[in-house]
């Protein structure tokens, strides 16, 4: 497979159903799944060694070569919901999202509560108490 045939197939994998699902209808409500899609590609080729190489091993030039690759990568996104003729969207929830925001929010906040406290110490005796009690709990 070469490497025009491989771009070739990328191209026509992303398409707009990759993008917006069938659409589903029940009970007077249509709904229409979206995805958030994203891809890339490259390839490359070669030949035989360079000449410079070639010249001073004083062989044959030999040599082929090639390459390529391609990723997709989709995630929900949401959904069109239409009803009596209006239209909404409702958004996916990435639960996943939520927790690595809350825990990336606990750790700043409980990082800054200790700088607080560690700088609030106004006087060298009553830091080396702070400390030495830390210590004693650890």
């Amino acid at each position: 497979m070469d490497v025009n045939e491989i771009i070739d197939r990328a191209r026509d994998s992303i398409t707009v159903k990759r993008v917006y699902g069938e659409a589903i209808q029940q009970g007077g409500i249509t709904v229409i799944p979206a995805a958030l899609v994203a891809g890339g590609g490259g390839g490359g080729g070669g030949e035989g060694p360079a000449l410079q190489q070639a010249a001073v091993e004083g062989e044959a030039v030999k040599g082929s070569g090639s390459g390529s690759g391609f990723g997709l990568r989709a995630r929900p996104a949401g959904a069109f919901v239409i009803r009596e003729g209006n239209v909404s969207w409702v958004p996916a929830v990435d639960v996943n999202r939520i927790i690595r925001g809350a825990q990336l929010l606990a750790g700043t906040a409980i990082l800054l509560f200790g700088l607080h406290r560690l700088l609030s110490a106004r006087h060298p005796a009553r830091l080396l108490r702070a400390l030495e009690a830390e210590l004693a709990h650890s």
